[in-house]
């Protein structure tokens, strides 16, 4: 795979704020990737970084062999921030058109049309902006951020604030587009991070504190139960099954069973059955940690 990001000793200060410290990070072109952490971790940091809105107190950055700001970077690469906004003065189509043309694209009436289209906005290219809901709106500037095909899209808090189906239009978006463009998506949304990214980047307190596949713990050995909220499962019973490491109820609602898989591969039924016999009834079901368990457990 080609390398697209490398960071070495890269450090960000404000004052006496170490908002990053010497990170190392080296990532390839490919599947989504999620990048996590606390509020102050140095999410934004990075990104802003990457796009070279900022430059680094300390070390350096490149993307795709060249460093991060330079004209050969920033024709490769795109973001939508957080706070992205459009101009309430002006249609959709208008200000995606001016911004194409700002890209260097050729066909820049063809190019908004084509964008549109991904985002399932075609039909709102007359609209101005304070005719859309927040959801809308969303779906229009990531729609930006995919004019002239970019190489690297970076999307901080892409869902943040805004209803499900238009969540699922933007989840559905970056799995079809991931084929030929590399997403990094920064969100407290675990849970959606955990249904498109394939790799977690994981900052705190300014610090790299990992990257890693999302399923790299254990996940064959682990069942995630779901409950309903008048379920009594009997844990020492399901302890005493065969294959069974672990049981724990993190939540009245969540519990947690652990076995050897390698030995005992239908431990999983066997938990469930039992589940059955004593009466117990689950909404959800699924094999293996969460993101956030893996992150931060």
């Amino acid at each position: 795979m080609n390398q697209l990001i490398d960071c070495k000793a890269l450090s960000k200060h404000y004052g006496s704020t170490k908002a990053l410290q010497n990170v190392n990070l080296s990532l390839s072109a490919g599947a989504p990737i999620a990048l996590v952490g606390p509020n102050g971790a140095g999410k934004t940091t990075l990104l802003s970084l990457l796009c070279g809105y900022i430059k680094p107190s300390g070390g350096e950055v490149t993307l795709m062999g060249h460093r991060a700001g330079s004209q050969k970077a920033i024709q490769h690469i795109s973001a939508l921030p957080q706070d992205a906004s459009l101009d309430p003065a002006f249609s959709i189509g208008v200000q995606l058109k001016h911004y194409a043309q700002l890209r260097g694209v050729n066909q820049p009436a063809e190019e908004v049309r084509r964008v549109l289209s991904l985002v399932q906005m075609e039909d709102k290219i007359t609209a101005k902006a304070t005719e859309l809901s927040h959801g809308m709106r969303k779906r229009v500037l990531l729609a930006q951020s995919l004019i002239g095909n970019p190489r690297l899209v970076l999307l901080d808090e892409p869902t943040a604030g805004i209803d499900p189906p238009n969540v699922k239009i933007i989840r559905d978006l970056i799995s079809r587009e991931a084929a030929s463009a590399t997403f990094i998506v920064s969100s407290h949304n675990l849970d959606e991070l955990e249904k498109v990214c394939t790799t977690v980047v994981h900052l705190s307190a300014g610090e790299l504190r990992g990257v890693n596949a999302i399923d790299d713990v254990n996940n064959d050995g682990v069942l995630s139960i779901i409950l309903r909220s008048d379920a009594q499962p009997d844990e020492q019973r399901l302890k005493q099954l065969e294959g069974v490491r672990n049981i724990q109820l993190r939540t009245p609602t969540e519990l947690i069973v652990e076995y050897d898989h390698q030995r005992f591969p239908e431990t999983d039924i066997t938990v469930l059955r039992n589940l059955a016999e004593q009466g117990v009834r689950y909404r959800r079901l699924s094999k293996g940690r969460s993101l956030e368990e893996q992150v931060f457990n």
